[in-house]
């Protein structure tokens, strides 16, 4: 097998040193770090200096790297990684000078890569692509204001968009994808952060927004074709700082994180049901911090089996995980050499496509299949699984076919914190 596509190992093996690469693979679970020792709780931003984005379809990726070689010099400049042929491979996208560690790119599905640069106080964007030995840029137009951000790709591959916070309203602009530019498309009032897709057609975007006046984060969803019209999304409780971290647009899964449990603790539920957001205890192991990163895709109607994949960072550093609400388990596995940490895609059948960057290799691709779960009741008597299968919550249900209608979930829907958390 080829280092550009390899099985994962793993994760007791990459914590434990090995005498040879062909030493046999160790047990898969991951031993909680020493108690003595602080666990690592920084999550990477994304979009930062050597963070890689993945286009809305999975098949490209782009970073902001620094160069190695005499051709490419030693500053900062974007890199495209074409995932979705027969073998991944890379391409530089330099230009004349060298870029800042600020700049942002977003990788589009046509290949095009966008970037986002300060100059002095306006927001420049462009689109990168290779042409011959070169790079070409086409120039979009620029946005003056003190801080932007791009947000994650939207769902026609096609478009980005970019949230400008002010004092008391949030700018949304459409900086990819339109007919003219640069588009101011909606005023949010509050502090507007994260950027999660709720449906396929780039029409309704989640943001974690802090009132105007101060108070708790709640997130809201926000019609793009309304003119921003907002809707509370997550309101688990009237005190509580409830952000949205992932969600499915085909199943409605969604993962959050809210400290209405007493802590801030990562929870799921099921957008348009009625059933409550569950806090299970497989999702909150002591020491680390667990971020959900991708969701298996095309589940329409079973969104209690949807493989959801996890970045673990702890004292050890970070590697995998893989959970489903129906196992209640949380599988745990070291990431591949060079991982770039937190990317990866599901496949609608199950299959995690993680990039990496081997040393003997520009880049490569890792896959692993989701593990299969016992029966429910295969899991009686752990600690944090909840007894009988008909007494979790967790038969399926369909997501409403109207994201906008979605209605908040209260806390007092969800299990006590006292008791066993459904996983």
């Amino acid at each position: 097998m080829s280092a550009a596509r390899r099985p994962l190992p793993s994760a007791e093996a990459a914590r434990r040193p090995a005498p040879s690469a062909e030493a046999a693979p160790l047990p898969r679970r991951i031993p909680p770090p020493p108690t003595d020792t602080p666990a690592a709780t920084g999550v990477r931003a994304p979009y930062a200096a050597g963070a890689l984005t993945l286009s809305a379809d999975g098949a490209y990726a782009a970073r902001l790297t620094r160069g190695g070689s005499e051709a490419l010099g030693r500053g900062w400049y974007p890199e495209r990684w074409t995932l979705g042929g027969p073998e991944p491979y890379t391409v530089p996208l330099p230009l004349d000078q060298p870029e800042e560690p600020d700049t942002q790119v977003v990788p589009l599905a046509d290949g095009r890569v966008l970037i986002r640069r300060r100059v002095a106080d306006r927001h420049a964007f462009s689109l990168l692509y290779p042409t011959g030995p070169g790079t070409g840029e086409l120039p979009l137009g620029t946005v003056e204001c003190e801080r932007m951000t791009l947000i994650a790709p939207a769902p026609d591959g096609a478009s980005v968009y970019a949230l400008a916070p002010g004092i008391f309203t949030t700018s949304v602009w459409r900086v990819a994808g339109g007919s003219f530019g640069p588009e101011h498309v909606a005023d949010v009032p509050g502090l507007c952060s994260g950027g999660v897709w709720l449906d396929r057609t780039g029409r309704v975007l989640a943001l974690d927004r802090r009132p105007p006046g101060g108070g708790p984060v709640k997130t809201v969803a926000v019609d793009l074709e309304r003119g921003g019209e907002v809707t509370p999304l997550l309101q688990i409780a009237p005190g509580s700082n409830d952000r949205l971290l992932i969600a499915d647009p085909d199943s409605g899964l969604f993962l959050l994180r809210s400290d209405a449990p007493g802590r801030d603790r990562l929870g799921w539920g099921v957008l348009g049901s009625a059933l409550p957001v569950r806090f299970p205890e497989c999702l909150c192991p002591a020491d680390v911090t667990v971020t959900p990163f991708a969701v298996q895709p095309g589940q329409m109607l079973m969104p209690e089996s949807c493989a959801v994949a996890l970045r673990i960072d702890g004292a050890a550093g970070s590697w995998l995980g893989v959970w489903r609400p129906t196992g209640r388990r949380l599988h745990q596995f070291a990431a591949p050499a060079g991982w770039q940490t937190g990317s990866g895609s599901w496949s609608r059948d199950g299959v995690l496509s993680l990039p990496y960057a081997p040393p003997d290799a520009p880049c490569g691709l890792a896959r692993l299949e989701a593990p299969e779960d016992l029966p429910p009741r295969a899991y009686d008597g752990v600690r944090g699984d909840p007894g009988p299968a008909d007494e979790t919550g967790t038969q399926p249900s369909a997501a409403g076919s109207s994201p906008v209608g979605y209605r908040p979930v209260p806390l007092g829907q969800a299990y006590p914190r006292s008791g066993p958390a459904p996983g």
